[in-house]
């Protein structure tokens, strides 16, 4: 699992989306929040990453640890800390669903962000 994270983030930091191939399933879904439609398959995957990132001289450091993996299912967290002229942090975490060869068939994201409330406000 932890060699998995690492092709992730390796495939985040170069240029353009051809490792994307050696870690998703070609009809993997992606789901970057747990109330957001999940993008379906590794083309509308790619046009994804190339719409969210900065690109591979994008600066940040990616710690994670696996939390949880039980048959085909992982849980991982993981905290981002990007640095540049406005630095940011998030923590996450990542549920994947694997295909027997090790790669994702499914990654549903919940991000976190410092000095946001996470509590639901009742009427």
């Amino acid at each position: 699992m932890d060699a998995w994270v690492v092709e992730y983030e390796r495939a985040w930091r170069a240029p353009g989306t051809d490792l994307l191939a050696e870690i998703f399933t070609s009809d993997a879904t992606y789901q970057q929040a747990p109330y957001r439609a999940p993008v379906a398959g590794l083309s509308a995957i790619a046009r994804m990453w190339e719409a969210e990132r900065h690109g591979p001289d994008e600066e940040f450091q990616l710690t994670s640890r696996v939390v949880a993996v039980d048959g085909d299912t992982a849980v991982v967290r993981v905290e981002v800390r990007y640095g540049g002229s406005v630095p940011q942090e998030y923590r996450d975490l990542w549920i994947l669903r694997f295909d027997p060869n090790g790669k994702c068939r499914a990654f549903e994201e919940w991000p976190f962000w410092p000095d946001k409330s996470y509590r639901a406000d009742y009427l």
